[in-house]
């Protein structure tokens, strides 16, 4: 995949991250559950989609990285929350965890497509 698809496509995931997680959380009113459950879920499924129709590996291969993506980029950003280091401007941490999980989640996408690549040469 050429690096220019490769941005766009993430570009595309930035904002699908940033745009879904008011629905995620309004849903998470709607069922009145956890709400790092369902953001874990939602965002797990927006990576299963990435997955599916950008990279097309083997499924179970899919599967495994799009869950454990999901999973390791919500709680490095709740982690990264937990420094405080953005308090004067976001003084929830609210916006500070969803960029740090779009971001992270996208970093990690990037890093699983280079040690795919590497390892199929």
């Amino acid at each position: 995949m050429k690096p220019q698809v490769r941005i766009l496509i993430y570009s595309i995931l930035f904002f699908l991250y940033l745009t879904s997680t008011h629905f995620f959380l309004e849903l998470n009113e709607k069922f009145k559950g956890d709400g790092f459950v369902t953001l874990g879920v939602g965002f797990g499924i927006l990576n299963l989609i990435y997955a599916f129709t950008a990279l097309k590996w083997k499924p179970l291969l899919n599967v495994l990285c799009a869950v454990g993506i999901a999973a390791l980029a919500m709680f490095l950003a709740l982690q990264f929350t937990n420094l405080h280091l953005l308090v004067d401007y976001d003084p929830y941490q609210v916006k500070t965890a969803i960029f740090a999980n779009a971001v992270l989640s996208i970093i990690f996408w990037e890093i699983v497509y280079q040690v795919k690549i590497r390892k199929s040469k």
